[in-house]
């Protein structure tokens, strides 16, 4: 039987909302700026008033101080579609648990949590979302839907994903490929929000920066949390002693002495990570560093701050 999301741990961001910063195509009046003009909420621009339309929304008062006959148009709002994208492969249960805000977590774990968290946002905001689970392949994927049995379908999609915490992780990462097929699959000008870790098994980096380019090039908006265990794995902080590694996508054991090979593995790991933040940078994709340790309430309320006084 699946285990349960703890729905208080998912109210502590208030009343918090999270605005699309390009303009989105939704289907109802919403929060977000949509790219189609009508006469609605906020004036945008004048244009010039053709015989034989209505005089409903003609600038009197600029007529006045031009003689000119101008029309209003407005941003129309609409509400938001998107897309989050869960990585469930074998790295994701690295590390087996960390303390963060009294809770146990694993980067799949801290994954769900952030990603139910703006679920409920996004259902009190009257937006759409959409789930897509993926390792090597495929393994969820719903179209966006604002309704509310959609949104209990997608809470016990993630809670499947809690009761394999007990299991060791296993299946490769194929971020790439993902990322490509999402581009062409889901509506035009939607989120995309991605929780992975971003080890993917293209032996070419470059094939998965193009993939985040894709996204971008078909309009939509995209937010990459990083997700990651700093302290291990960005900083290499193992005792000095024999450890036995073992690849949790592959399998593959080595045994070795952490200080044998800490400063190829950091050169190695932070040349990756710098180059990713250059490409996200680069591309206009939304980059946030996501230690587990910090808890996914802190991480979550920094980023939608700073968001919200960006937007």
């Amino acid at each position: 039987m699946p285990i349960q999301i703890d729905r208080r741990k998912l109210q502590q961001l208030g009343r918090l909302e999270l605005l699309a910063r390009q303009a989105v195509e939704g289907f109802i009046t919403g929060l977000h700026k949509s790219p189609f003009h009508g006469f609605s909420v906020e004036f945008a621009e004048h244009r010039p008033y053709n015989t034989g339309e209505s005089t409903r929304h003609i600038d009197w008062k600029l007529y006045g101080r031009t003689d000119k006959l101008f029309v209003k148009r407005y941003e129309e709002e609409t509400n938001l579609r998107c897309q989050i994208l869960l990585d469930a492969s074998g790295s994701m249960f690295f590390p087996s648990e960390v303390k963060a805000e009294g809770e146990e977590l694993n980067k799949l774990k801290f994954a769900v949590y952030a990603s139910a968290v703006l679920m409920e946002m996004f259902k009190r905001q009257r937006d759409a979302a959409g789930l897509t689970i993926f390792s090597d392949r495929t393994e969820t994927h719903t179209r966006a839907s604002a309704s509310g049995s959609h949104f209990n379908y997608l809470f016990s999609e993630l809670e499947k994903q809690l009761s394999k915490l007990g299991q060791s992780g296993s299946g490769s990462s194929n971020v790439t490929e993902t990322l490509h097929e999402i581009a062409e699959k889901i509506h035009t000008r939607s989120l995309v929000i991605i929780f992975s870790d971003m080890m993917d098994n293209t032996p070419n980096n470059e094939a998965l920066f193009s993939a985040l380019q894709h996204l971008r090039h078909n309009k939509h908006e995209v937010i990459l949390f990083h997700v990651v265990d700093r302290q291990l794995e960005m900083e290499f902080k193992f005792e000095n002693r024999p450890y036995t590694f073992i690849d949790t996508e592959s399998g593959a054991e080595v045994k070795v002495n952490p200080h044998d090979v800490r400063d190829i593995y950091l050169e190695r790991i932070g040349a990756f990570r710098k180059n990713l933040k250059l490409k996200c940078g680069q591309y206009q994709v939304d980059f946030v560093e996501a230690d587990i340790h910090e808890g996914f309430n802190p991480i979550l309320l920094q980023y939608l701050i700073k968001r919200q006084k960006l937007y």
